[in-house]
């Protein structure tokens, strides 16, 4: 029964917090966004301490149940390795755990984030990893779905669905999500949790706490007949059979256990002092077999072919004016600074806070933000206009944030943000270079901060170029998104690296 209860909760988690990641209608996330808020880490960033009361609460008193049921990155491996097991059966065995490599790893993930590296210690992060994951491999299959169900439904006079732009935002996105995939894929198939015990730094924090559960699986003794079946169906590799222990500290509480043994021996309740006792972690380090390593070599070697094969794709997509003539596709211009979303105050608050988990950008529905490739903030989101603008009356990425990075009370305040401020190129502005009429900028600037002159005072019907009001300039984008000129506007926004009020 209990298995039962915690392979439903954790189904439905796992497919609500997906769907999150998928909707690029943003609509779910009036009811489930909340599912993105209460994962440790960015609770952790948000300050939130409800949170993560709550979830230390949890744990110390029923265990891990958290990376079973709430972690979407635990509950993926967990599937990956339920489809292994339906062709091996009983395949995994206790293992002494390498406490050494935990609590160094967690060591270097606390330093990375005190000295403000976020965009290197996110990397290791469980939700962040797998937000990468179904953005930018899940949600592609699903637009491409939806794309296809858009064709057979206009065919028949329904507009149920509308097409959607399937494009590649980040090569180094990409790569990272497709190498995460392939080595946790790799790791949950073998040896099911092993991730999660030896890299996670959430599965390490809440490991310690869960060694002083309250309600655990206990072995009875009288019961227990050494058959090793217990050991054999753990995915965390916790339970010695021989000795009758289980590491609670890698215990995920996922109750295969309990469903398990034949006899009756285990059971989920509270544990008493003399159980307690005995249930010591082992210190031991088994040596890397040649076996391990040959693994460890083709794992590696399989990652690295898929990096250098992605890596020589382009994701292309063809434009055409009234089907005759092809449309060039616009370029990012060279920004002094990168364009942060209205919300999120400096790029030093925005750098410490986000969790690059990629949930605004999927949910963006003007397509400004994608990761960025900058080391320093690595897949964190950054604004561009080569394919929409920031308009006025959108707020998604400000409502589905988990981290509180981006942060806005209304619309009216994203209005009085002012994020970059857009810049005049004269050597490609349409008037000057092809001698025609434009302000195509001028007409769609959503706060009239920028004007048509003439090109020449002394001349009135000289060519008429734009005039920007740095003071009334929000950074939005509209001009740079809505300039004819190809491939580099004519006028674009560079961004402030701390954001003011106008």
């Amino acid at each position: 029964m209990l298995r039962t209860i915690r392979l439903t909760a954790a189904i439905v988690c796992f497919t609500l917090i997906t769907l999150l990641f998928l909707d690029f209608t943003g609509t779910l996330h009036t009811w489930f966004g909340w599912l993105a808020k209460i994962q440790f880490l960015p609770a952790l960033l948000a300050l939130n301490i409800g949170v993560v009361l709550f979830l230390v609460v949890l744990t110390f008193l029923f265990g891990r149940v958290y990376c079973s049921i709430i972690c979407p990155l635990g509950v993926f491996q967990d599937i990956i390795s339920w489809v292994s097991g339906k062709q091996k059966k009983n395949r995994f065995r206790y293992s002494p755990a390498m406490k050494w490599l935990r609590y160094g790893v967690l060591g270097v993930f606390i330093i990375m984030m005190a000295a403000g590296l976020n965009s290197l210690a996110i990397l290791i992060a469980p939700y962040s990893a797998y937000g990468r994951i179904a953005s930018s491999l899940f949600s592609p299959v699903w637009q491409w779905g939806n794309n296809l169900l858009a064709y057979f439904a206009e065919r028949m006079d329904s507009y149920a669905f509308y097409e959607v732009d399937v494009w590649m935002k980040s090569l180094s996105t990409l790569l990272f999500a497709v190498v995460t995939f392939i080595v946790l894929g790799v790791l949950a198939w073998r040896n099911g949790r092993t991730y999660c015990n030896t890299i996670c730094p959430v599965g390490t924090v809440l490991g310690f706490i869960s060694k002083y559960a309250i309600f655990k699986p206990v072995i009875d003794t009288s019961k227990c007949n050494g058959c090793g079946l217990c050991a054999r169906n753990c995915k965390a590799s916790c339970i010695n059979s021989k000795n009758h222990e289980i590491d609670y500290s890698r215990c995920v509480a996922c109750m295969d256990c309990l469903d398990k043994c034949k006899r009756g021996a285990i059971k989920y309740t509270r544990r008493t002092a003399t159980k307690d006792a005995s249930a010591v972690e082992t210190v031991k380090v088994h040596s890397v077999t040649a076996e391990q390593v040959d693994n460890a070599r083709r794992s590696f070697l399989s990652a690295s072919a898929i990096f250098a094969t992605t890596s020589v794709l382009k994701a292309q997509e063809k434009k055409v004016d009234g089907g005759l003539a092809a449309i060039e596709d616009k370029k990012i211009p060279s920004r002094e600074n990168p364009i942060y979303p209205p919300g999120s105050l400096s790029a030093r608050n925005f750098a410490q806070h986000c969790t690059a988990c990629q949930l605004c950008v999927s949910v963006c529905p003007n397509q400004v933000l994608r990761p960025s490739d900058n080391l320093m903030t690595l897949m964190q989101p950054e604004m561009s206009y080569e394919r929409g603008y920031c308009r006025p009356e959108c707020a998604k990425c400000a409502e589905v944030c988990p981290t509180d990075a981006i942060h806005l009370t209304s619309l009216a305040e994203k209005s009085a943000i002012q994020i970059g401020h857009a810049v005049w190129i004269k050597e490609n502005c349409v008037p000057l270079t092809d001698g025609m009429e434009c302000g195509n900028c001028a007409r769609h600037c959503p706060t009239g901060a920028i004007q048509m002159v003439a090109s020449d005072s002394e001349k009135s019907d000289s060519p008429k170029i734009p005039v920007v009001n740095v003071e009334k300039c929000i950074g939005c984008g509209a001009c740079e998104n809505l300039c004819p000129s190809r491939p580099f506007s004519a006028i674009y926004v560079t961004g402030h690296q701390m954001h003011r009020i106008i």
